[in-house]
């Protein structure tokens, strides 16, 4: 009985060394388990942080450039919200969120990588905040630019992005979890803002 049990023992721990062999291997001849974390070169991190800066520094910027002269024309003609904070709010929250966002992306790459040349882990959530990013630099241009060009209907319209913004942010705090409980804290600010900001696009709507 004993030596059947050492013998399927030694077949027991010859079956995990094969498959550990049979184990894929990345470049470099490391052995990646879903729970694997590699750190990114520094030159790379370096390269991703700038990216991820610039890409939320040239949305913060087109929307700078939509709201000059529209905020000081049409929209403070407009009857807002009561709860609508002083146009000198809006710069620097969104400067801050633009910051956290990145920050928040950064995080989340970083977590999910696995090496030169291997598909990173987090890919459906940094997709995620790409599409937010989008969405985020299609409302400011249709609520501000857009009334001037074709009315009322612009409102609406940056309605329904707000909306779906909100929708994917909510989504991405809750695929945060598993990369970042910084980057799930910043999410959590930033929906918290979107919410706030969607109340204000649907009271522009109801009170004009």
């Amino acid at each position: 009985m004993r030596r059947g049990g050492r013998g399927a023992g030694r077949a027991r721990h010859g079956h995990a060394r094969r498959r550990a062999r049979r184990r894929p291997r990345p470049r470099g001849g490391v052995v990646l388990s879903e729970d694997s974390v590699v750190r990114p070169p520094v030159g790379r991190q370096v390269i991703v942080a700038v990216a991820l800066l610039v890409a939320v520094a040239a949305v913060a910027l087109g929307g700078s450039l939509t709201t000059v002269g529209n905020v000081e024309g049409w929209y403070a003609d407009a009857q807002k919200a009561p709860w609508s904070p002083p146009n000198g709010v809006f710069g620097p929250v969104w400067t801050l969120l633009y910051a956290g966002i990145a920050l928040a992306c950064f995080l989340v790459w970083r977590r999910g990588y696995l090496g030169s040349g291997q598909r990173n882990r987090a890919r459906p959530w940094i997709t995620g905040w790409i599409v937010q990013l989008v969405l985020n630099a299609a409302w400011t241009p249709l609520f501000f630019a857009g009334f001037p060009v074709i009315g009322e209907a612009s409102w609406w319209i940056a309605a329904v992005i707000i909306v779906l913004l909100l929708a994917v942010v909510l989504w991405l705090i809750l695929g945060a979890r598993r990369w970042s409980r910084i980057a799930m804290v910043v999410m959590i600010a930033y929906a918290l803002w979107l919410a706030f900001a969607t109340t204000l696009n649907i009271a522009v709507i109801a009170l004009n």
